[in-house]
């Protein structure tokens, strides 16, 4: 195998707590080291690769670290291993499956949560991808060559996009993040960038002059203490790597940055290491492994990822990373959450920590291309013919799941609709699901509603319980080829899927709440003919507004939630209208949609404000006799999702004992007893 493994910790996890019929487990954290022969017919498509710095031997060599939960005894585990593509090198699936609280370094019985992966008995794998995560709070790293011109360096020009939502910013990284490495400018001068701000996307620019900021960083600041004043000095010091605004960034603002950029590095070998790593914790059974236990090794591998590494793992399957180089499958399903319709965008001097595209930011950035569906289908926008699934030997079994908020905010209908909006045939192993009026982002412990710098509070339904149906559906798909239920979409033949015009007409005309102007829309952008290798455009890209994909978004019932999809008992039994959009307020951007939120509008508690408000929707009392008969509500739509295989029996009193107290405190209500507190 080109695949060595390296453990650097080994000891009890969860303070070696039994969990059922698995039992103990264990924590291992390990590296492991690649060493690939760029000429093999398995690395042809790997981006850059001959760009490569190479070893005597001739071979390119990569690390990526990795993180294994797993039985003491694996012969006491379920038999599978589920893998997670961390998003931005962050460890989240214990926070997702478990209930548990956020950790990249978990390892006490608080943060396993609930134990749901391990009372299952799952081995987890949370394994870098990301080359360009820097080492930090735990994030997991992939240590990735630098590609160069036959050992000279590589450059480009390139724009770099910030937007601060926190006033007196007046420092930021190139890659506009911390956590990230940034493309490092060739030049500190500030006469060969262009630096320039827009209120809107659409607006025109305004120039910043170069006189009037710095490629600089600024160390200091801090409070002297004892006669000593250096603490509370301030140094501006220059830097190839951040952008020194010192009026500060105005907030809400979107600031571009022009500039000439070097040493990419070869980002494609982070999917060539998991590829290889699976590969090895699949079929090597010595000591060496992990994952193996007397000659044996696991029998099934399942991948999730959300957001960033859900197109993250569309874009692994579809450039056809799932054959290893043996040409075996390399997954057998895989879970792609909230990806909407994009993908990852691997080319040179890539920043993918940068979010896909929305109305406001980032909105040209190239994620979102064709293909979006999973079955080969002809663009009649390029005249391209794709899919996500092209290799029926080696493609895995999907669940595609998304929530409201890629509808508007992530062109999610594209998924299962073509540049038209009709409906496509969805391919025997693909299951989609819309969980329906939730958003993008659900904390699966309670929190009090906040609005941030939204016009509306943040969308509060709680979606955890639809993770864990999730995975149980797809292991006995794998394991025993047991289908799961059929997908839950919005569908144009339903009229559940609609235009923006359609939506309006039926979404409640609630009290001072203003309405999004449309979905973030698609139309065609021409990247240029040197986006492979040279990075995002200098310039925004060629934007043809007169060539449009179509991007639609779900009907909703009177009380503006949507129709269709898998609905949690909280929104078949809602106290709010739940949208996957929320709009920017005053000062950050008003009027566009924000980020990839969503909103919660509460009822009006009694008939009385409802009367007083003009409220269309009927209010809470109107509709429950008391919280105690809320709570019978939410019961029986909790034991209706059991029946239908939409919610494991587990969570059936989860989700009831959350319904108490009228929800609190996810929900803004203020009744007590039934009545209206004074």
């Amino acid at each position: 195998m080109a695949v060595s493994i390296e453990i650097l910790r080994r000891g009890a996890f969860a303070d070696g707590r039994p969990w059922g019929d698995a039992g103990a487990y264990e924590r291992i954290d390990a590296r492991a080291h690649l060493a690939l022969d760029p000429e093999a017919p398995a690395q042809r498509g790997i981006f850059d690769i001959g760009l490569a710095p190479r070893g005597a031997d001739g071979r390119v060599r990569a690390a990526i670290e990795f993180c294994v939960l797993r039985p003491v005894d694996l012969a006491r585990g379920n038999g599978a291993m589920l893998l997670e593509f961390p998003n931005r090198g962050n460890k989240r699936c214990l926070q997702f499956f478990n209930d548990a609280p956020p950790s990249n370094d978990p390892r006490t019985v608080a943060e396993a949560g609930n134990g749901f992966l391990m009372r299952h008995g799952y081995s987890v794998v949370m394994a870098a991808w990301q080359g360009d995560v820097l080492p930090g709070d735990g994030r997991l790293i992939a240590d990735l060559p630098v590609a160069t011109d036959g050992g000279r360096p590589l450059t480009a020009r390139v724009r770099a996009e910030f937007v601060s939502d926190v006033p007196g910013v007046t420092v930021l990284p190139l890659s506009g993040k911390t956590g990230t490495r940034s493309h490092p400018t060739v030049s500190l001068d500030t006469r060969a960038a262009d630096f320039r701000r827009r209120r809107y996307p659409w607006s025109a620019a305004e120039p910043i002059p170069p006189d009037a900021w710095a490629f600089a960083r600024v160390e200091g600041g801090g409070r002297g203490g004892q006669g000593d004043v250096t603490g509370a000095e301030r140094a501006i010091i220059a830097s190839d790597q951040h952008v020194h605004l010192p009026a500060g960034f105005a907030t809400g603002w979107i600031y571009e940055l022009v500039y000439t950029a070097r040493d990419p590095l070869v980002l494609d070998l982070g999917f060539a290491a998991v590829r290889d790593l699976v590969a090895c914790l699949r079929h090597e059974t010595g000591d060496a492994n992990p994952l193996a236990q007397d000659g044996r090794t696991l029998a099934r591998v399942l991948a999730w990822g959300r957001s960033q590494s859900g197109r993250c793992i569309r874009d692994f399957v579809h450039r056809g990373f799932n054959a290893d180089a043996a040409g075996r499958r390399v997954f057998d399903g895989v879970i792609a959450h909230i990806a909407g319709a994009g993908r990852t965008s691997m080319h040179r001097f890539s920043n993918l920590v940068v979010a896909a595209s929305r109305q406001y930011e980032d909105w040209t950035n190239p994620a979102d291309r064709f293909p979006f569906a999973y079955p080969v289908t002809t663009d009649p926008l390029s005249g391209e013919t794709d899919g996500i699934l092209k290799r029926p030997d080696t493609d895995p079994l999907v669940i595609h799941t998304q929530t409201a908020s890629e509808y508007w905010h992530r062109r999610g209908s594209l998924v299962h609709t073509d540049a038209a909006g009709n409906d496509l045939p969805e391919p025997p192993g693909v299951r989609i699901f819309h969980w329906s009026s939730s958003q993008h982002w659900s904390d699966p412990l309670p929190f009090r509603p906040a609005r941030g710098i939204c016009t509306n509070l943040q969308n509060v339904v709680a979606t955890s319980p639809l993770f864990r149906a999730t995975l149980a559906m797809m292991d006995a798909w794998v394991k025993d080829g047991t289908p799961p239920p059929a997908s839950r979409i919005p569908r144009r033949a339903d009229g559940t899927l609609v235009d923006m015009a359609a939506w309006r007409v039926l979404f409640p005309a609630i009290p001072g709440v203003a309405l999004p102007r449309s979905p973030n829309e698609l139309p065609v952008i021409d990247y240029g003919p040197d986006f492979a290798t040279g990075g995002p455009a200098a310039e925004p890209p060629a934007v043809d507004t007169t060539r449009a994909y179509a991007v639609l978004v779900p009907q909703v019932d009177a009380d503006g939630n949507d129709v269709a999809g898998v609905r949690m008992p909280q929104v078949t039994v809602p106290l709010g209208t739940y949208t996957g959009w929320n709009l920017r307020t005053a000062g950050y951007g008003a009027g566009a949609l924000h980020d990839f939120s969503g909103s919660y509008l509460p009822l009006p508690e009694t008939a009385e404000e409802r009367t007083a408000t003009g409220d269309p929707r009927p209010a809470i009392l109107e509709r429950h006799a008391d919280a105690a008969a809320y709570v019978a509500a939410i019961r029986a739509a909790a034991e209706a999702m059991v029946a239908n295989g939409l919610l494991l029996a587990e969570d059936l009193e989860r989700v009831t004992a959350a319904a108490a107290d009228w929800g609190r405190p996810r929900h803004a209500v203020h009744l007590r007893e039934g009545r209206a507190a004074p």
